[in-house]
């Protein structure tokens, strides 16, 4: 079921709320939106969990602050906070971020830990150098270009889309492309996404000192095409979080392993949470 609520001082939140029982709460990365988790979210209700997904700040139907000063992982991190305390949720929560999603769980891990129960962490984005060069200069260009940004049609970002995702093959010969479906709203929330969120990025503070203090089970997931965030940088963090309950790479994907073969990465989520329940 989809929902919006205003929250004190951080506008509008759009989200989406399926099934009951213990809550999990899913994050998605920037320019993406709340159908990140729309293969997910009905294996978690079906399986007997509350699963909730919200539009970040500046993303989807959620709100879009007109100032660019407003486009901070702070800012953002403080509306996706209040969002979770406005869901006045009793059991302690299971954390499913990617990417910019990532920051955020790890970020909410450290201020509030006695809240998490577990996270799930898929490609996270965590230092700032994960970021290739030509990554950090192409956001240069978009803030830059702002205007341009915010008047590009859904075809211009089709292209783009389209482009980063020509079929190839490794391994077996299994193909790593996005389904066409997944293409359509991938494109779709770029052009519905502020151009102000290209600032985000930048702002992230410095986690890697404090991560050896979240303690609560953690899955790690990657996929090992990534042209977004260094592939490389995601086992690091088996050196950095104290928890880690199972890492897996899949080799047949890039920056979205959830988007781009659900029925290899949900079984992986499912299987944790449910050792989690029996531990």
């Amino acid at each position: 079921m989809t929902k919006s609520g205003v929250l004190e001082k951080n506008g509008v939140v759009n989200f989406v709320q399926q099934g009951t029982g213990s809550p999990v709460i899913l994050t998605h990365g920037l320019a993406a939106s709340l159908h990140d988790w729309d293969d997910l979210l009905p294996e978690l209700a079906d399986a007997g969990y509350a699963g909730y997904a919200l539009d970040l700040l500046g993303h989807g139907e959620s709100y879009k602050p007109v100032s660019r000063s407003e486009y901070t992982v702070e800012k953002v991190f403080d509306h996706f906070s209040a969002w979770v305390d406005s869901l006045n949720l009793a059991d302690s929560l299971t954390l499913v971020g990617h990417s910019l999603g990532g920051a955020l769980s790890l970020m909410y891990a450290l201020r509030y830990p006695e809240r998490v129960n577990a996270l799930v962490l898929v490609n996270p984005f965590y230092d700032v150098k994960q970021l290739s060069p030509a990554i950090q200069s192409s956001f240069i260009r978009q803030l830059l270009s702002a205007r341009i940004v915010d008047l590009a049609p859904y075809w211009f970002y089709r292209l783009f889309v389209d482009a980063s995702n020509i079929d190839f093959y490794i391994g077996q010969r299994e193909p790593h492309t996005l389904p066409e479906h997944i293409r359509y709203q991938t494109a779709l929330d770029f052009t519905r996404a502020s151009s102000g969120i290209y600032n985000i990025v930048h702002t992230l503070p410095y986690l890697i000192s404090d991560l050896p203090r979240i303690q609560q089970p953690t899955l790690l997931l990657w996929g090992s095409r990534d042209q977004t965030l260094a592939p490389e940088s995601f086992p690091r963090l088996k050196n950095l979080l104290p928890n880690i309950v199972v890492s897996h790479a899949m080799p047949i994907c890039g920056h979205v392993p959830h988007q781009c073969h659900p029925d290899i990465f949900n079984p992986y989520v499912m299987e944790f949470l449910k050792n989690l329940k029996s531990s």
